[in-house]
């Protein structure tokens, strides 16, 4: 576990606090209601040069520092999943249906947490510090929605960091890399129109089952053959519907997928290779084949720069270096505009259960972790002379 400073002690109980309120008020996302006055009434109790919306239910915290030459910015999610919790703690989900499966919680706590130490030292803070508690990253994607209303034009952002609750690491321990460390997203949907009939009499029908089965292995070949094999991609048909009863040849089938990738020429090249399958297969077979793309959220891709810095900040002891994740974030959308890092906190703890996935109905964490992500966060303003040192 990171060194804490000895005041972070009673931060660190504060935002054990906060994250527990936050937890039982879940909910999604440009809808956070609740949780977007929790925060403002929070801030302002705290001295912050401004506090503003963003995003709708966003909230931004401002604090002007000394020299003020650049501005740095630590964002966190806020948002929730529609999934009914099963954890039986406590302070558990209030909103029927909807939990902080994803740690959003526990990152809008950190957050606070470093409100908290930024409000209570303000004669040592250098650097402007903007402080994001964006919506919606479980979608449809809250920062690219604060990118375009100019927030970073506005403050003049130099720089950005997030971090997330990860159960893949051991709990204390940092999880970052250079480059690319969260996947390219997309969605697709496939609608196959044959032409139903008996079952009894497949010769004047054109079966969409057996059109998407053709289509399904395709598809899983541009993976392995079009591809080259050291670029990760994934693409993913997660939903099949189709058919009325056994013995009627189905007329529809509707499939639904997901598509990742780390390059985005690799992305664009499975789109491309997707839509000629599917032309082709359909004039094969004489029928229908409709194919819909939503392209997410882009790569996240760490600056080099501050991936260096930040390991220099934390110490090598605390840091592992990560394999790209094939999760997406939309933190990304920030890294697109100014120099970004993203991390992850390990949550892992085998000895006390905490063991559960991300998205995992039972998915919870040892909250003390949360001072730590407090320190990591002031330990990277330090070593980048944002704050003064002896804080």
């Amino acid at each position: 576990m990171i060194k804490l400073d000895k005041d972070i002690q009673d931060i660190s109980r504060m935002i054990i606090k906060a994250r527990r309120d936050l937890h039982q008020i879940p909910e999604l996302g440009f809808k956070e209601y609740k949780t977007h006055e929790y925060i403002i009434s929070f801030l302002k109790e705290l001295e912050i040069n401004s506090i503003e919306k963003a995003a709708g239910t966003g909230v931004l915290a401002y604090f002007k520092g000394s020299e003020g030459k650049r501005t740095i910015a630590f964002r966190a999610d806020i948002d929730a999943l529609p999934i009914t919790e099963k954890t039986d703690v406590e302070y558990s989900s209030l909103h029927s249906g909807m939990m902080h499966a994803c740690g959003h919680d526990g990152h809008t706590s950190i957050l606070l947490g470093l409100a908290i130490y930024l409000s209570q030292n303000r004669e040592k803070i250098k650097d402007n510090i903007l402080l994001i508690f964006q919506p919606a990253e479980e979608g449809p994607g809250g920062a690219e929605i604060i990118v375009k209303e100019g927030i970073f034009k506005k403050y003049n952002v130099d720089s950005i960091y997030g971090l997330h609750l990860y159960p893949e690491v051991n709990e204390g321990m940092v999880g970052v890399k250079n480059g690319p460390i969260m996947a390219q997203t997309g969605e697709f949907d496939i609608h196959i129109k044959g032409k139903s009939g008996h079952g009894a009499m497949p010769h004047n029908s054109k079966d969409s089952i057996v059109i998407a089965s053709e289509l399904v292995n395709s598809i899983q070949n541009i993976i392995s053959r079009n591809i080259d094999p050291v670029e990760p991609a994934v693409i993913t048909i997660g939903k099949i519907e189709g058919g009325e009863r056994r013995n009627v040849i189905a007329g529809e089938v509707i499939m639904e997928g997901t598509m990742r990738a780390f390059n985005e020429s690799v992305y664009k090249m499975m789109k491309r290779k997707m839509k000629i399958i599917s032309k082709s297969l359909a004039m094969a077979q004489d029928c229908e084949i409709d194919i819909i793309f939503r392209d997410m959220y882009p790569f996240v891709n760490n600056d080099k720069k501050l991936v260096d810095n930040f390991i220099a900040a934390i110490g090598k002891e605390n840091i592992e270096i990560v394999k790209p994740q094939m999760t997406a974030e939309d933190f990304s959308y920030y890294q697109r505009v100014v120099p970004g890092l993203f991390f992850f906190l390990g949550v892992r703890n085998e000895e006390k259960g905490y063991v559960y996935s991300l998205h995992n109905s039972k998915f919870n964490f040892n909250e003390e972790v949360l001072a730590a992500g407090v320190q990591i966060y002031i330990n990277t303003l330090v070593y980048n002379n944002s704050l003064e040192n002896g804080i």
